[in-house]
């Protein structure tokens, strides 16, 4: 069974940092896809972040150059590193898993029950 437990939310102040983390199953962190996605109040679920197997990432263009996804297979945790953050970050945080080493766009197989992130301006 697939395990994907988010942390790290809560509320930060616009032009600030936040630090989320998702621990996984070991085996899935280490030869899964995987990535990170958010949905604002009243919007779609958007991808923001993958990271596969072998460390390749790719960003939305929302937060290229703000956020930073990365993973420790030995604590077998996944990692956003969010900076320079603004209101329209609010959102809740998702991690997610694919059923394959390689990321296809943000197409996932597994959920994590999120963590919410509130940007104050």
């Amino acid at each position: 069974q697939v395990q994907l437990v988010e942390s790290g939310g809560g509320s930060v102040q616009a032009g600030g940092s936040l630090t989320l983390s998702c621990a996984a199953s070991a085996y899935i962190l280490s030869y899964n896809c995987m990535g990170w996605f958010r949905q604002a109040p009243g919007k779609e679920r958007e991808g923001i972040a993958t990271i596969d197997r072998w460390g390749a990432t790719r960003y939305a263009d929302s937060v290229k150059g703000r956020f930073t996804i990365s993973k420790d297979n030995a604590k077998s945790t996944l990692y956003l590193r969010m900076d320079r953050v603004n209101p329209e970050d609010t959102a809740m945080y998702y991690c997610a898993a694919r059923r394959a080493d390689k990321c296809i766009g943000f197409t996932m197989d597994y959920w994590g029950k999120g963590t919410l992130v509130t940007i104050s301006s």
